[in-house]
């Protein structure tokens, strides 16, 4: 799958993917269980069927069964998500989008979480990033 594939993928194949990525590996009539006003058995298939074909998932069969689970690494897609929801809505800037989460009253940031934020932020100047 190219860089940044996982951008691409709609609502609710995102959906999806947080079913599997929470589950490990499940059938379609599963993920239909999980999805809040799913879609009906049939189309969460032709889904499937649609992010097989993308590479965002894989399945094997057991029985009549195909149990469906990930194609890419958790890690690959929360980057992936970051960079979409920085282009999308910061113009690609960390720092708006940091700007925009620590000015905001509702989400709440912890003191830990901050050390580690100036904790990364002094690491990136260190290494040039």
């Amino acid at each position: 799958m190219k860089n940044g594939a996982l951008a691409k993928v709609s609502r609710r194949e995102r959906q999806i993917l947080d079913v599997l990525f929470r589950k490990g590996e499940a059938t379609a009539a599963e993920i239909q269980a999980e999805l809040e006003d799913a879609p009906s058995y049939s189309a969460v298939r032709a889904l499937l069927r649609i992010m097989e074909d993308k590479g965002h998932v894989r399945h094997r069969e057991d029985g009549p069964r195909y149990v469906y689970m990930p194609a890419v690494e958790p890690e690959a897609a929360r980057r992936s998500a970051l960079r979409h929801v920085l282009d999308t809505f910061f113009e690609g800037s960390a720092a708006g989008a940091m700007a925009a989460m620590l000015g905001d009253e509702g989400i709440r940031v912890s003191k830990e979480e901050l050390a580690r934020m100036e904790a990364l932020l002094r690491s990136a100047k260190k290494g040039g990033r």
